[in-house]
């Protein structure tokens, strides 16, 4: 594969080894095939990672259903000098909410599934621990709720049980799975009545991963993989680990600024970890944040979804629900959150996108009313994670609209 070096500003970043890796950096390689028309791309990109000190990341463009542009950058491990390839796979985040909703919505088109139907008759054999009931209000959310994070959780009001407190902890087995999560909750008063506002939930979409796996019999990836993935043709896609030594072929290696260790979930491991090696369990965080895929397969999914990418995933009238404005929008809102994406209606279409962050991962996939399609995977979120989503965002737009001629091929 033929290499374009961009040269770019020196910088110590943490080794996925666990030790320090003093990259005194000269050069990075560039990975993939450049595409003249498209040279923004690996401008904007490369300044994105130099401004946030990101080792290595992806970037995948479509248009109008065609893959144009499918590029690596940097290092997929600083230590052993191993570049970021095309195809490498991330982490992604909350990425995977927009993958759950989307099989939530093929059952639905279906006939399978009631977006309106009770969520705690839907989630299985749970229930609340130490033989405490279930909280009355809990019985009201309802699966669409779930999907709008409307169901009356809200992390800044109380705390993310997908991220629990020391105090959660020593109520359950380490490391905490999704079910006994849900146990925990089941008992716990709501922050807000269901369906009253807005509050972005990673433990609804954790509830959402439940219901896939009881309305479809099977395990939550197996069912996805069925639904979503191996209808449009990806394969690769699965669910990632915590654990560095069980890390999938092809995956990349995750950093965090400074070297910073905190205790690990596993009981086993007493020394501390690298912050995206242990101190959280990714693999509780299945479908709201477990999946890892290369930027070229985001791409290809979020094509797929209308059939701008045949085949099309979802029926017109399922797009047009999975678009729909929550009941609790203002009707002048300029976007919102719909079912498993963001929303900005645009004419008779809409710009959708979603983003993901956790230490060490930085991720977002933009689908444009005009065609575009572009996902960008980072193997760090650098000092700031949410300034690094705002600064993606606008790099890729940036990019964008310096293009002046689209390929045709």
């Amino acid at each position: 594969m033929r290499w374009f070096l961009v040269t770019l500003l020196a910088w110590t970043v943490v080794a996925c080894h666990g030790h320090r890796a003093h990259a005194e950096l000269t050069d990075l390689p560039i990975t993939g095939r450049a595409v003249r028309e498209l040279a923004s791309f690996d401008r904007v990109v490369c300044r994105l990672m130099q401004d946030h000190d990101i080792p290595g990341g992806a970037v995948a463009v479509a248009k109008d259903g065609r893959l144009l542009l499918s590029r690596g950058y940097g290092w997929a491990d600083v230590e052993r000098r191993e570049p970021v390839e095309p195809e490498a796979l991330f982490r992604i985040a909350s990425v995977s909410k927009p993958i759950t909703a989307l099989a939530l919505l093929v059952l639905v088109q279906q006939g399978r599934l009631d977006l309106d139907a009770k969520a705690v008759d839907l989630i299985g054999p749970i229930r609340p621990l130490d033989g405490e009931s279930i909280e009355p209000a809990l019985k009201q959310i309802t699966v669409r709720q779930l999907l709008h994070h409307t169901a009356g959780f809200d992390r800044d009001a109380s705390f993310d049980p997908m991220f629990p407190p020391r105090q959660m902890t020593t109520l359950l087995e380490e490391p905490i799975n999704s079910r006994s999560i849900i146990g925990y909750m089941l008992g716990r008063p709501l922050d807000f009545p269901p369906g009253e506002c807005y509050a972005y939930s990673n433990f609804g979409y954790c509830m959402l991963g439940r219901i896939l796996e009881q309305v479809t019999g099977e395990p939550y990836d197996r069912a996805v993989e069925r639904l979503v993935l191996r209808p449009v043709g990806i394969t690769r896609m699965r669910l990632g680990k915590t654990r560095l030594e069980d890390r999938a072929r092809d995956e990349v290696c995750y950093y965090v600024p400074d070297d910073r260790c905190d205790r690990s979930v596993f009981p086993d491991v007493k020394q501390a970890v690298p912050i995206p090696y242990g101190p959280f369990y990714l693999e509780a965080m299945d479908s709201h944040g477990g999946w890892i895929a290369s930027a070229a397969d985001l791409v290809r999914l979020a094509a797929s979804v209308d059939g701008t990418r045949k085949p099309r995933l979802l029926r017109p009238e399922t797009v047009r629900l999975m678009e729909s404005r929550p009941a609790d929008i203002a009707e002048d809102a300029a976007a919102y959150y719909g079912l498993g994406w963001n929303i900005r209606p645009i004419g008779d279409s809409a710009n959708w996108w979603h983003a993901g962050s956790l230490p060490g991962t930085s991720s977002l996939v933009v689908r444009t009313h005009h065609g575009l399609v572009w996902a960008v995977v980072l193997n760090s979120r650098g000092k700031d994670g949410n300034k690094l989503i705002g600064d993606m965002d606008r790099a890729m737009w940036r990019a964008v609209e310096q293009v002046e001629t689209w390929p045709v091929r």
